[in-house]
């Protein structure tokens, strides 16, 4: 068994805007297992706001990595476990290897991670298409670049209403918001009743993640339902969620890979909340593998390779129309450079 990890630079095709970040490139850290001529990869993007670098997720990989090589674990769940520790400050790092060998145990079963997860592909619903916050003018335009049935909308200025009155001039799609943590309870029960008349499906993470006597009035009030992002990183907080959300939104670079999303994404449906697992701007090596777990979901947003100007890796084609996968076995991405 060998562990090997590069570095990636993604180009955005435009500067990407959210509540508290702005980014025209993202760098990515490509994780590779190798077991004879069967290898998987994953992937982590770097994230200054959780004080995720290529340094420290680097510095974790190979603090692991006699583990990893020594070959001691059969399936994915066994290795997440022995990084448990290692890997407790840093799921980022934890989730591009436990990504690689999800990808690489499928492939040794000689099936897709779909198949061996016996999930029907047939089942994925429609990722949106995300719309970062810009002048109104431009956020027209990069919804007439991309037309789609469903657009994500980065919102936390002092004109989101305005915002989202002018945007549904232009189309008749189905939007989602996110504000990241920018408003207050009672700016998110006001500002529900006129988005909910401006056909918005959700709310995604009005609140800060600590605002929990917040959140239960915006639960209580609000006319449209709340998901989960920022409150929900790690499996105990799916619990603690229930009762302040609708639902949860998994980002597997935050939890810490297939493996812990899985077990969130399926506590969430025990408790009778809806589901979604999210995407930071990643490869198509990353999206692939949410598209393998996305028949799940009720709903997903994986266009990161959507917003890029330069894919490094080839994998699932989406279109409004369906998800076509990769030939290849196991998540079957492909770096291409």
């Amino acid at each position: 068994m060998n562990l090997s990890f590069q570095v990636v630079d993604l180009p955005l095709k435009h500067t990407f805007t959210i509540a508290h970040q702005s980014r025209d490139v993202q760098d990515t850290l490509i994780v590779k297992l190798q077991d004879g001529a069967l290898s998987g990869l994953g992937e982590s993007t770097t994230n200054p706001f959780y004080g995720m670098t290529i340094t420290n997720m680097s510095e974790c990989l190979e603090n692991f990595r006699p583990i990893v090589e020594k070959g001691e674990w059969e399936t994915p769940a066994e290795l997440w476990d022995l990084g448990r520790e290692t890997f407790k400050e840093n799921p980022f790092a934890q989730c591009a290897l436990d990504m690689a060998a999800w990808d690489l145990y499928a492939k040794k079963q000689d099936k897709k991670l779909y198949e061996l997860l016996n999930l029907n592909p047939a089942d994925i619903p429609l990722t949106n298409f995300t719309i970062g916050i810009d002048t109104v003018e431009k956020m027209v335009t990069k919804m007439k670049e991309v037309h789609w049935p469903i657009y994500k909308i980065k919102l936390g200025t002092s004109d989101d209403l305005a915002i989202i009155r002018e945007l549904r001039k232009h189309t008749n799609a189905v939007f989602r918001i996110d504000a990241n943590c920018a408003w207050t309870a009672e700016q998110a029960i006001a500002y529900s009743e006129e988005l909910e008349k401006l056909g918005v499906e959700f709310m995604e993470q009005p609140l800060g993640k600590d605002d929990l006597e917040g959140m239960k009035e915006v639960f209580k009030h609000s006319k449209l339902p709340v998901i989960a992002d920022e409150s929900c990183i790690v499996e105990s907080d799916v619990k603690k969620c229930h009762g302040l959300f609708h639902g949860i939104n998994v980002k597997l670079v935050k939890a810490g890979g297939i493996t812990p999303g899985l077990r969130m994404i399926h506590e969430a449906k025990e408790l009778g909340m809806k589901t979604m697992v999210g995407c930071m701007t990643e490869s198509s090596v990353g999206i692939t593998a949410i598209a393998h777990i996305a028949p799940l979901l009720d709903y997903v947003d994986m266009d990161g390779a959507m917003l890029l100007s330069k894919d490094p890796a080839k994998g699932v084609v989406i279109t409004p129309e369906k998800i076509s996968f990769p030939e290849g076995n196991g998540i079957g991405a492909e770096m291409i450079f």
